[in-house]
């Protein structure tokens, strides 16, 4: 089987790093395709960021869907989420809303800690929107943005542990989710630091499409709609003609 792993924003290397977490994951259990948005912020760290990803995001799958059994979007705000299952004939992964529901399990209340103070209020606001707060105790930022942390992970482990502690004493969290692409693999290192459990994000979307694709599947077929100024694949797939791309193969 194969799944998209979709990043919808425009670092290569956050590509590559999630891609190697894939690999240590889910082993040969499928093949995740990457692809890199090719428009939009280098790592989104702000609404306007957030709003382009989710063009980039339903403009990548147009383009790159073909033959794909479920896509997963490397995100950790989810852009395009729903737009994406709107249009696509596979079901379609947030890493976000995997790490909620997995945290949910786990725990009766748990926390997120993330980069960048901007995300905060975005994440209160799409967790809500998903019926995913019941909960939720709070979700804590640090000074550096996933970017900067994806470039210098060594420096911002103390960071990240104390905001993860801070999580458990303040919130009285019972689980801590790590969220961001740029962040993948350092839950593990972080967890010997905190006391409860710390939920990779990227390792629970990465689970969660590995099911999905084993569940069946069916979606509402939406209205064609008129466009212009997109791109070809993505015109074609929201005029409701199938794009060279969508499908199980």
């Amino acid at each position: 089987m194969r799944i998209l792993l979709l990043n919808p924003n425009t670092s290569a290397s956050v590509t590559a790093l999630v891609a190697d977490r894939v690999a240590a994951v889910a082993g040969d259990a499928a093949t995740f395709v990457p692809v890199t948005a090719r428009f939009g912020a280098t790592y989104i760290a702000s609404r306007a960021a957030l709003a382009i990803a989710g063009h980039a995001a339903l403009d990548a799958f147009a383009e790159h869907g073909k033959g794909c059994d479920a896509v997963f979007i490397a995100c950790f705000g989810d852009p395009g989420l729903l737009a994406l299952r709107e249009v696509s004939p596979v079901p379609v992964v947030g890493m976000l809303e995997a790490s909620c529901l997995v945290a949910q399990r786990t725990a009766g209340r748990y926390a997120i800690v993330t980069g960048g103070a901007l995300w905060k209020p975005m994440l209160e606001e799409i967790v809500a929107g998903f019926g995913l707060g019941d909960g939720l105790a709070g979700i804590r930022t640090v000074e550096r943005t996933g970017g900067e942390i994806a470039k210098d992970p060594e420096g911002a482990l103390s960071m990240l542990a104390a905001a993860c502690r801070e999580c458990v004493e303040k919130d009285r969290a019972e689980a801590v989710i790590l969220g961001g692409a740029a962040l993948a693999g350092l839950a593990a290192r972080l967890q010997p630091q905190v006391p409860v459990p710390v939920i990779c994000s990227v390792e629970a979307g990465i689970r969660a499409s590995l099911a999905a694709v084993r569940t069946p599947y069916a979606r509402p077929v939406p209205a064609p709609m008129e466009s212009i100024h997109l791109g070809a694949a993505l015109e074609s797939l929201l005029g409701g003609t199938k794009p060279d791309g969508a499908g199980r193969g």
